[in-house]
């Protein structure tokens, strides 16, 4: 990477160098029985250029040839996309324990071993199909940029996910668990993916309208995807946001406070740096439903003359290689604060309502605006605090600057999930629609 900073350099006026190496197994069960296992090592680098104001970029899986991959970056700028930001210097940063070596030692056999556990301890137990992912890895990320700056981190990880299917259907119930190391699924894992779904086994037919309704953590990404598009720099800078007018002000329920926090290392891919280079930071979105931060990367924050708040990084809602990506403002380690009631507290206090377990389109609606409209898979009905089936084609649809106003309670505990780390939310007044 030194030498081609020192070729970049020589033809440009900044530069940045990114590079990571990921190091990956995985192992799947369908049915409770072993259906596949795949080991991937795969690395690559990316490389921004800025010169007289203008932005170039390109991608490698080596360094074979680090002239030419100078010369790509440079043929890019024929696009003329404007960079008038500079590159940090970043130095000093929190050291986070995001490494435990145990994972370099981890034999997919091991893994295989554990998923056989899981399905011996559901399948006597339960008719529904049983389907399991387990897997660990380690990425291994270096940034540097012609200021000066030279960050690297190393993160490992473990996962797994338990489902149970619904016959006849894509429809299951789920739970992930991610670590730093190797870890047995926790019986509590288990026994409520198996509860769950044996009591609401079911197939149900009730009538819709406005009623309770019960996101788990799982589908809590369909309200945050929302959130996440209307406080990013980049919906600010491009009018798309129909908030950018309310910092300061109450846009959701006080029971809510939904904040970013990439230095909490107590889950795998915890971060001292973005992609950028900037520090990263606890960092509020909404504190107790009041608006409090808008978020930007390098290139926005200079657009909207204002600061970088450490969010810039090579994501993409609809995933990718990491390494053809470039930065932009993203919500990578988002949480909501947990309340005070247990789960199944929070089923027992329902006189009627539906729990959004699994969705379909979360797409769908108009995002920017904070429009949604989701089929259940599954739905799980709830009657006098209890379960009593699951409910097919069926629909729950509204806005989240309406429905997130309408909190009823908050589970106390969080699980990892798409897009954010959560607990299950209640709200009230929700529009279901059923067959």
């Amino acid at each position: 990477m030194e030498r081609l900073m020192q070729i970049a350099r020589k033809v440009s006026d900044k530069v940045e160098i990114y590079s990571l190496d990921e190091t990956s197994n995985s192992v799947s069960f369908e049915n409770a029985k072993l259906k596949d296992i795949d080991s991937k090592f795969q690395s690559g680098f990316s490389l921004r250029i800025i010169k007289d104001g203008k932005v170039g970029f390109a991608f490698t899986k080596n360094l074979i040839d680090r002239e030419e991959f100078v010369e790509n970056a440079l043929s890019s700028l024929k696009g003329g996309v404007e960079a008038e930001f500079d590159l940090p210097l970043t130095g000093n940063l929190p050291k986070l324990d995001t490494y435990d070596p145990s994972i370099g030692s981890l034999e997919n056999n091991t893994i295989v071993d554990e998923c056989n556990r899981i399905c011996d301890i559901l399948a006597p137990r339960t008719e529904g199909q049983i389907n399991l992912y387990a897997g660990c890895g380690i990425n291994r990320l270096r940034l540097m940029n012609s200021n000066g700056t030279d960050l690297s981190t190393d993160y490992s990880y473990y996962y797994t996910y338990t489902a149970i299917m619904y016959p006849g259907s894509y429809a299951s119930i789920s739970r992930e668990g991610i670590y730093k190391k190797f870890k047995k699924t926790p019986d509590a894992c288990l026994k409520y993916v198996l509860d769950t779904y044996n009591g609401s086994a079911k197939e149900v037919s009730p009538r819709g309208g406005k009623m309770k309704v019960l996101f788990l953590p799982e589908t809590i990404y369909v309200l945050m995807w929302r959130l996440w598009h209307a406080t990013s720099g980049k919906s600010i800078y491009q009018k798309e946001s129909p908030i950018s007018g309310k910092l300061g002000k109450q846009i959701f329920d006080s029971k809510l406070t939904i904040y970013n926090d990439p230095l909490n290392d107590r889950w795998p891919g915890a971060r001292s740096f973005d992609d950028e280079g900037t520090p990263c930071q606890y960092f509020p979105i909404v504190e107790n439903g009041v608006l409090k931060n808008f978020y930007y990367d390098l290139h926005y924050a200079n657009k909207l003359n204002t600061k970088p708040t450490g969010h810039g990084f090579k994501s993409s809602g609809w995933g990718g290689d990491t390494i053809t990506l470039k930065p932009n403002p993203h919500l990578n380690h988002l949480f909501i604060k947990p309340g005070d009631k247990s789960l199944s507290e929070i089923i027992r206090s329902l006189d009627r309502g539906i729990i959004v377990a699994g969705a379909l389109g979360a797409h769908s609606g108009n995002i920017p605006n904070g429009d949604f409209s989701i089929g259940l898979c599954p739905g799980l009905y709830v009657e006098n605090g209890e379960i009593v089936g699951y409910v097919k084609d069926a629909m729950v649809a509204g806005n989240i600057y309406e429905v997130m106003k309408n909190v009823v309670a908050i589970e106390d505990t969080l699980y990892p999930a798409s897009m954010g780390t959560y607990p299950a939310v209640l709200f009230d007044d929700v529009s279901v629609a059923t067959k």
